[in-house]
This record gives structure tokens, C-alpha cells and sequence, in this order.
């Protein structure tokens, strides 16, 4: 069973969130187990106080190395093996899906939520592995940030998901984005399903599935589009196929082959 562990000021809210739906049942269901620790239970002192000013002056306050040490601590004893432990922060590494499998290898993984100013260096010296970013931006503190690390690696552990190609079809796992989505009904606001996904031809499905991946990701993401390395002879062909149509519609390029 894989475990994730989070140290917050905000443990409710986290733990709301954690045991909702699908993840809410692979926890009833002993396939993952995702804890959220308070912080101040840790201080030793009697206003349960987790911060103070910063040496050297500024703004704000900055989180404790001990009460953070000593929640850390315990976790580390109740987990009863060795820990992953990660602290959301913007000066982290950018999070991917790729970072994400990386992730799902610990049984343990431990998720430190920072707030205030910022959180005590020597603890993360100490007791951190990596740090980990959502992206080039701040946010008031580091729940949210955590709570999207570990719905993406949680996901992943077999058995939470009925079947890998529930996460393997989707975007970022193969370097493509998804391509797009219907259900019923079939003519929506005047909009009709593409007739493919009606044909039930599965290999032609696929097949278009993966052109409007390749499309999709060429038009939105051309960074990640970049990337991908083509090698297989039916992704040549597709490529050779969509240039082709590319170059000969002159329509609304989100409509490409639907």
C-alpha cells in the first residue's frame, strides 16, 4: 500500500479534499493511505506557536524547523519504513507526469506544506529530498500544491484506477496532449459527434484518436510537441498525413479532421 503523508496548518481542508471520490475509495479500499498531520500539534510551547520573525529582518514570519522536525518525526515512526519527503515551494523543480512516475516508486512519501514567509533552511537541509514547484508562480501556502502531487501520483498505484490505460491515455503521459472527448447525446446545440467515434471501426477510432493527439499537441503545446521523438512507421505515417491535411484546410485549426 503506498502511503502519502502531509504536514499542513490546514489539515481539514486537505483531508476533505483526500477522501473524496475516487481516491476516497481506493483509501476504503487499502490500496493507498493519505494522512494529514496538523503542524501545530508539534510545538512545545503553550501558544502552539509554528512561527516567528526571520533573522536579518523582513516582512512576515517563517515557519519553525522544530515543530516541523518534530511532526516530521512522527510520521517517520508511525510510516515504520523510509520516506521520500518533498517540500512544495516555488523554487522547486517544475512538477510533471514524469516527476510524478518517479514519485510512485516510495511506499512512503511525505509532503511538507510551507506558509508564511517561507519555512526554516535547516529543516530542509535536514529532512528534505527534493523540492517540488507547480509552476513559475507564488501561492499563499503550499496545500494546494500538495493536494496535486498527490492526487497525481495516488492515481497511479494499481488498483485506485480500473485499468493503467485510464492513465496512460491521457495527456502528458506519452509527451502528447488527449485528444478531445464526447458523450450523449449525439447532436448537441447543433453539434454532432465526429462520425468515426460513431463507426465502431476501433483501429480507424484509434487511429484518429492519435492524429487529433498529435494535432492537438502541435497547435497548443509546441514546446512539448518538440519532444517527441516519432519512430514507429504508423506515426510516420500520421505525421505525413496531417501535414497534408494542414496544409490544405483553411478553417479553424482546433477543428483539424473533426
Amino acid at each position: 500500500m503506498t502511503r502519502i503523508d502531509i504536514l499542513t496548518l490546514f489539515p481539514d481542508t486537505v483531508g476533505d479534499m483526500m477522501n473524496e471520490s475516487i481516491l476516497g475509495r481506493a483509501q476504503e479500499r487499502d490500496f493507498i493511505r493519505i494522512e494529514a498531520h496538523q503542524i501545530r500539534d508539534y510545538t512545545t510551547n503553550r501558544q502552539n506557536q509554528v512561527d516567528d520573525y526571520p533573522y536579518g529582518g523582513g516582512r512576515g514570519a517563517v515557519l519553525q524547523a522544530d515543530p516541523l522536525y518534530n511532526c516530521w518525526c512522527a510520521v517517520c515512526d508511525e510510516a515504520g519504513g523510509p520516506v521520500h519527503t518533498v517540500f512544495l515551494s516555488p523554487c522547486g523543480e517544475t512538477f510533471t507526469q514524469a516527476k510524478a512516475r518517479e514519485l510512485l516508486q516510495y511506499d512512503n512519501l511525505v509532503l511538507v506544506c510551507g506558509h508564511y514567509e517561507g519555512v526554516d533552511q535547516r529543516f530542509l537541509d535536514e529532512c528534505v529530498d527534493e523540492e517540488i514547484s507547480l509552476g513559475d508562480f507564488v501561492l499563499t501556502g503550499g496545500e494546494i500544491p500538495a493536494m496535486a502531487v498527490a492526487d497525481c501520483v495516488a492515481r497511479m498505484v494499481p488498483g485506485v484506477l480500473p485499468d493503467r490505460e485510464c492513465f496512460e491515455d491521457e495527456s502528458h503521459w506519452n509527451g502528447l496532449l488527449e485528444y478531445p472527448q464526447y458523450s450523449r447525446p449525439e447532436v448537441w446545440h447543433g453539434l454532432a459527434v465526429p462520425p468515426i467515434l460513431l463507426s465502431g471501426h476501433h483501429a480507424n477510432i484509434k487511429k484518429w484518436r492519435r492524429k487529433q493527439s498529435l494535432w492537438r499537441t502541435r497547435l497548443r503545446r509546441p514546446d512539448m510537441y518538440a519532444k517527441v521523438r516519432f519512430e514507429t512507421k504508423q506515426d510516420k505515417k500520421l505525421l505525413a498525413e496531417l501535414e497534408e491535411e494542414i496544409n490544405g484546410y483553411h478553417g479553424d485549426p482546433e477543428k483539424l479532421g473533426r
